[in-house]
């Protein structure tokens, strides 16, 4: 048994089946299922809620090939959906789509029905615990992280549906790195301390004009020349989005003294700047830099321009100037 986010999971081990539910005809239930009631439920009125309890699935279908015009395949369909609301065991994990996030949970296997005026004949089961939109370690399920091959669901026009890729959203919802993608960060990591080599090895010149790139290539304006024309500045740079100035000052070496007196400089004497980046490739000493960083002060070491190398698109300017 393990609590995470509010959510009691009672076993996402093995390879539960999962399958997708539309709360109510355009999302109607969403709101009471996920936020206020924690169940699961499930439209298809019919008289029959005994004999679907049991097992008797006969009059179930009756009912709903003659509801569905005596067509073999809609009624089917229904049949086939009711079924699975009753007869899916409690370790079957449940998800819907709601405001760009996956919602998923497990259910007691008890169905109830209701019989007020809210949603009377709809079948309800309880979540075991609550809904989650989010993943075993605390990451939010967002749609845009999640593969196409599952979000398509959401334009089935019925309620209850399989799943493609069951094994990748397990992994997802448990919260575990999929296999391709840990072969890709061993690569990633290995490629981001090679450039860490290399912008290491760069005259300090050089290492000025691959801030300056990185800067120009996440959207920031360069406002004065990259030359001293103010001997504490370095780049003078403005945000087109948001209209920030920036302050940012470039040094291949430095050390903590220096770093506490272009600091000191900044919050002093550069009120009209919203920000200050000192950028760096190695720093002498052992310092805690994140005691420094805050909203307006960042810092830039050789790993965090690596990164920002590769997102750049620079990798190849960098490799043409180490060559």
């Amino acid at each position: 048994m393990k609590v995470v986010w509010g959510v009691l999971t009672m076993n996402l081990e093995g390879t539960p089946a999962i399958k997708f539910i539309k709360l109510g005809d355009g999302g109607k239930w969403e709101d009471a299922c996920i936020n206020k009631q924690q169940v699961i439920r499930l439209g298809y009125e019919s008289p029959f809620h005994e004999d679907s309890l049991k097992g008797n699935w006969d009059p179930v279908w009756n009912f709903w090939f003659e509801a569905r015009n005596q067509k073999r395949g809609p009624a089917s369909s229904a049949l086939n959906q009711i079924k699975d609301f009753y007869e899916q065991p409690e370790e079957t994990v449940w998800i819907t789509f709601r405001s760009g996030l996956m919602y998923w949970c497990q259910a007691e296997a008890d169905v109830s029905e209701r019989r007020d005026d809210e949603c009377k004949g709809a079948r309800e089961r309880k979540v075991k615990g609550r809904w989650s939109c989010h993943d075993l370690n605390g990451k939010l399920l967002s749609t845009d992280t999640i593969d196409g091959r599952v979000t398509k669901v959401q334009g089935f026009r019925g309620t209850i549906c399989s799943v493609d890729q069951q094994d990748y959203l397990l992994r997802k919802i448990r919260g575990e790195t999929q296999p391709d993608i840990i072969k890709i960060n061993e690569t990633l990591s290995t490629l981001e301390k090679q450039i860490e080599g290399l912008i290491k090895g760069l005259w300090w010149h050089d290492f000025e004009i691959l801030v300056d790139l990185i800067f120009s290539q996440l959207g920031w304006q360069r406002v004065s020349v990259l030359a001293k024309r103010e001997k504490d500045l370095d780049l003078d740079l403005m945000s087109p989005v948001t209209g920030e100035r920036a302050f940012v000052q470039i040094k291949s070496s430095t050390n903590e003294g220096q770093l506490k007196e272009y600091i000191e400089k900044f919050t002093s004497g550069y009120d009209h700047y919203d920000l200050f980046y000192f950028v760096f490739h190695t720093l002498n000493g052992n310092v805690n830099t994140s005691y420094y960083q805050n909203n307006e002060i960042k810092l830039w070491d050789s790993s965090r321009l690596a990164k920002l190398v590769i997102k750049a698109g620079l990798v190849d300017w960098l490799i043409a100037k180490r060559s």
